[in-house]
């Protein structure tokens, strides 16, 4: 079977690129049929330049005019042209591209398609790819070309090419989806959708290939979560955990009183760890509505039964916030256990000094990062384990505690809104517990949506926050300069914003591809207040606490899904201070401004959920994807939420009915990304 076959044994690929295909981890052919693009180029008819609009990807037709014209260093050379038509006039500019002014020389009709864009001289467009003669565009027009995510010396045309060949030698015969279930949700065939999606004819071919491959993806998911639940049901508690009156004594020390929710879940799992099964339970809660604290009563309570509890963080730097924050709770009040703290980039010493405290029994809360289930780690009496959804508890995990032991309690902490509905079918191997009020204590943050226009505007408004002494971020949603320029990237936008602000001002930048310690060293100098301003990109919806930020600016929010500028927003607010959250917008269409208006109008997670799944259109070809939530390869749940929930009714038929696709479907390694 071609999907089974080293990427290596496809033409054209040797040792280098096998290797550049590896770090996006591709490694046979079925890794790479099923690395599905993460956009298309969409040619379509050339638009009048008088209809240019900033923030749109358009193609124009016009006429070469004036002088091809290079500036700039030898760093940065920027290539201007003028396209005029019988409309109006457009600028076209190009960076290190001077040659173009060679080939450009002759004059005469042109085709040029990209993204136009806003400057202090007008609109513009920037880096667009050429068709010269004007006829070559004819050839791509009505077209879908895919566009993947690639690494370094890789380009999308050897990947292209590359799935073109992998695609050749596909089983024809293959269909994993029971003919009843394709037929009654209407989905097509494996091997149609599988072409589709990488090289669709038209949008409707598209459509129909993800529909049928995000069902799948879906329901693969669901049906491992019920064999998980199964399994979880039947275990029997090792550690049963009554409640220590301490516990209460110290809820009641505290300086603000619990909400109602708070205490109705502390109760839900003070109830379960005391039960005669082992418990699975998510806690749901918006941003701000206090799951921590409720989790560190489970950590105490643990502790105070005399067992070990654990809290693992995604971050180092989260994870040391928790532990800073535990560890100072614990003394203050005298509670009587010992925190430990436990990250890969401890030294060889103090990671002994932590091992050895673990395995005594000394240890009773450790705090860390994945570092808390390697090899060397050896528990005493591990009796909980509270983690997060960006590291969702799985299979792997739960085996790793278990190697060490008995089998642990393990609390989910979720601050995504998603309504019961659907966290219902994408948690269903835990029980779910909602925090679903805000505590009376929390400052409403103001919002507002604004055009581009108001960025100078914005830029004053930060001075004079920073002037109190207070620190802001900006979300931008690309990380660099591209090929195909699509929005704000953070590293241009971070040098620019230096010449805007005053040389007292510092501003540093923050994206997914540095390394973890950069990551940590920028996000702890920012809460120390070293960096008044921080450009990201959303790496920072997991981040740590910084009561001093007061202001959330997001460049390009049309690009994010509600739910995601929900949670970006909540990484403000967190103080005493009044916070406030600036949505930009380049997009002029009526159905973004609807969109954004909801986030204007609330701050309640779960209702910007609701209208989120209420305004989401079935698979968009540029995707507003979420992030942060189940990290499927094409599924989004807010998008699909239609497609999920079809899936789960379908799993309810296949485990009556269909053994045999259980069997194969278990042979898939299919929810490895998701909870392991």
């Amino acid at each position: 079977m071609i999907e089974q076959s080293r990427i290596r044994e496809l033409k054209g690929i040797g040792e280098k690129s096998e290797k550049l295909f590896g770090k996006l981890g591709i490694y046979t052919a079925g890794d790479l049929l099923r690395y599905y693009p993460r956009g298309y180029n969409v040619y379509e008819e050339a638009a009048p330049i008088s209809e240019a609009e900033e923030g749109k990807v358009m193609t124009v037709t016009g006429m070469l005019y004036g002088r091809v014209q290079v500036s700039g260093s030898r760093r940065m050379q920027v290539t201007t042209a003028y396209v005029k038509d019988m409309t109006g006039t457009l600028r076209i500019i190009w960076f290190n591209m001077p040659f173009l002014r060679n080939t450009l020389a002759g004059g005469g009709l042109i085709t040029l398609r990209g993204r136009v864009m806003s400057r202090k001289s007008g609109i513009l467009m920037e880096h667009p790819e050429i068709f010269y003669p004007s006829e070559k565009y004819e050839e791509k027009l009505h077209t879908l070309q895919p566009v993947y995510g690639l690494t370094s010396g890789l380009s999308n045309n050897a990947v292209s090419k590359a799935v073109k060949q992998a695609l050749d030698g596909l089983d024809l015969s293959k269909e994993t989806l029971p003919s009843e279930v394709r037929l009654k949700y209407g989905l097509a065939e494996y091997n149609y959708a599988v072409r589709g999606i990488h090289f669709p004819e038209d949008k409707e071919v598209y459509y129909h290939a993800r529909e049928r491959l995000v069902f799948e993806e879906f329901l693969q998911f669901i049906l491992s979560l019920r064999s998980l639940k199964e399994k979880n049901v039947r275990i029997a508690n090792e550690y049963v955990i009554r409640k220590n009156d301490r516990v209460d004594e110290f809820i009641k020390e505290l300086p603000f009183r619990l909400t109602r929710a708070q205490t109705r879940v502390w109760q839900e799992i003070a109830d379960n760890m005391a039960s005669d099964t082992v418990m699975s339970r998510l806690v749901q809660g918006d941003v701000g509505s206090g799951k921590t604290i409720v989790a560190v009563l489970a950590l105490m309570n643990t502790a105070l039964n005399g067992y070990q509890a654990a809290m693992m963080a995604p971050t180092e730097v989260l994870a040391r916030q928790h532990y800073e924050s535990v560890a100072g709770l614990f003394e203050k009040y005298e509670i009587p256990v010992k925190v430990v703290l436990l990250t890969g980039s401890m030294t060889a010493k103090e990671k002994r000094k932590a091992y050895d405290r673990i395995e005594c029994g000394l240890a009773k809360v450790i705090i860390g990062t994945h570092a808390l289930i390697q090899g060397a780690v050896v528990y005493d009496n591990l009796a909980l384990v509270v983690t997060d959804e960006q590291h969702r508890f799985g299979v792997k995990q739960r085996e790793a505690f278990a190697e060490k032991g008995g089998v642990p309690h393990v609390l989910v902490m979720s601050a995504t809104p998603i309504p019961r509905t659907l966290a219902i079918i994408l948690y269903g191997d835990l029980d779910i517990s909602v925090i679903d009020e805000l505590p009376a204590n929390r400052l409403p943050i103001k919002n507002c949506v604004v055009d581009t226009g108001y960025r100078r505007t914005a830029y004053t408004f930060m001075k004079r926050q920073i002037a109190e002494g207070r620190q802001c971020y900006i979300i931008c949603p690309m990380v660099e300069e591209s090929e195909h320029l699509e929005v704000e990237n953070v590293t241009d936008y971070a040098r620019a914003l230096e010449e805007e602000m005053e040389d007292r001002v510092q501003v540093a930048f923050l994206h997914g591809k540095m390394r973890q310690a950069e990551k940590d060293d920028i996000m702890e100098r920012f809460g120390r207040n070293e960096i008044q301003i921080l450009v990201s990109t959303t790496v920072i919806e997991v981040g740590i606490d910084v009561p001093n930020a007061t202001v959330m600016m997001i460049e390009n929010s049309e690009r994010f899904g509600l739910a995601q500028l929900h949670q970006l927003r909540g990484r403000v607010g967190r103080g005493k201070y009044q916070s406030y959250c600036i949505f930009m917008s380049s997009s002029k269409s009526k159905e973004t401004k609807e969109r954004l208006e909801i986030l204007n109008k609330t701050n309640d997670g779960f209702k910007i959920a609701s209208e989120d799944l209420r305004l989401r259109g079935p698979g968009d070809l540029f995707g507003i994807r979420q992030s942060g939530l189940m990290d499927f390869r094409l599924g989004d749940v807010y998008q699909d939420a239609g497609i999920l929930k079809a899936a789960n009714e379908a799993a309810d038929w296949l485990l009556k009915n269909e053994n045999e696709y259980i069997q194969k479907m278990s042979e898939y390694e299919t929810i490895s990304s998701v909870i392991i």
